[in-house]
């Protein structure tokens, strides 16, 4: 495609965008170097000013695979009969950890009372597809099993991710739906990674620039398939986009950006699900670029992207 117009940025996010597009762009040879290097604050930074208790465990793999590890965060004083949410991270499919992104899901803990696992997958390219959204669809079964001991609601559990974990997310909310269980009351997908594809109107305004541009997203893509991207025998649970039926799942949210990659993608998914008679909340953010709630959480449109993720939340899950 030509060069296309893109989206303004909204003013308040235009220095950081700068800082952004000043960065090296993401190589092959750089996947090591951007794991070492995460975007996202320790998780000791993420918790002050929170009241919250962490504990990590290891959990069985899935169908014998290694075993993953987890992360249980609850308030000291909580009380069972609460919600459960289950995190699963960002990072393109090759970065990140467990951490990653809590600072949105500490405030639903907070003002919910909820539980809140989240959960460490393998990472592509050394561990392709199914290894990552098979991890994360176990960890999510053994949440479910263990919902007495954790102290949650197993009727109120609700997955959330974002990027390339909001991917995961939806593909693990498809599994769960196919394979009967567990069952979900809700799935949060933020700026979810859904299209192997990568050949929409925005993803070709947003080729050579932003948080996670055209460039980045084949990388991702080509480390989790492989030679099987673009194969029809790749599984929905991959690439959640490819799914014929997006019928019978959980209330769903979607959020994203007017000026990122992932804009049309997860629209386009957000249609599809009212197409079969599903629930979903769609909110397209004006000039917000990809991680913008995160990189500018401060700015008058990230705190009004996080209120209204938290009033669906607490109205989804009753609380």
């Amino acid at each position: 495609m030509p060069d296309l117009p893109r989206p303004p940025y909204d003013p308040e996010f235009l220095e950081a965008i700068a800082l952004v597009n000043a960065e090296p762009p993401l190589t092959v040879d750089t996947i090591v170097d951007r794991r070492s290097n995460p975007f996202a604050p320790p998780i000791e930074v993420q918790l002050e000013g929170h009241d919250v208790l962490m504990e990590h465990r290891t959990i069985p793999g899935p169908d014998g695979d290694p075993d993953i590890e987890i992360s249980i965060f609850r308030k000291p004083d909580h009380v069972a009969g609460s919600p459960g949410i289950y995190h699963t991270h960002g990072g393109g499919m090759i970065s990140g950890d467990r951490f990653g992104g809590m600072e949105i899901v500490l405030e639903w803990l907070e003002e919910l009372d909820a539980v809140v696992v989240s959960v460490d997958y393998r990472l592509a390219p050394e561990h392709p597809d199914p290894a990552p959204v098979n991890d994360c669809y176990a960890g999510l079964k053994w949440m479910a099993e263990h919902a007495d001991e954790l102290g949650f609601d197993p009727a109120r559990l609700m997955i959330a991710g974002g990027s390339a974990g909001g991917g995961l997310a939806a593909g693990v909310t498809l599994m769960a739906r196919d394979l009967g269980a567990p069952a979900l009351a809700a799935s949060m997908l933020i700026y979810p990674m859904i299209d192997d594809a990568n050949d929409t109107v925005s993803s070709h305004q947003f080729d050579g620039i932003g948080v996670w541009p055209k460039s980045s997203n084949e990388i991702g893509w080509n480390a989790l398939l492989g030679d099987r991207r673009g194969r029809d025998d790749v599984s929905i649970y991959a690439v959640p986009a490819r799914a014929k039926d997006l019928s019978n799942l959980p209330p769903t949210y979607i959020d994203v950006g007017s000026a990122e990659v992932f804009r049309d993608e997860d629209v386009a998914y957000a249609s599809r699900i009212w197409a079969a008679g599903g629930e979903c909340e769609l909110h397209v953010w004006s000039g917000a670029f990809h991680g913008s709630d995160l990189f500018m959480k401060a700015s008058t449109q990230s705190t009004v992207r996080n209120e209204l993720r938290t009033r669906w939340v607490k109205r989804t899950l009753g609380g």
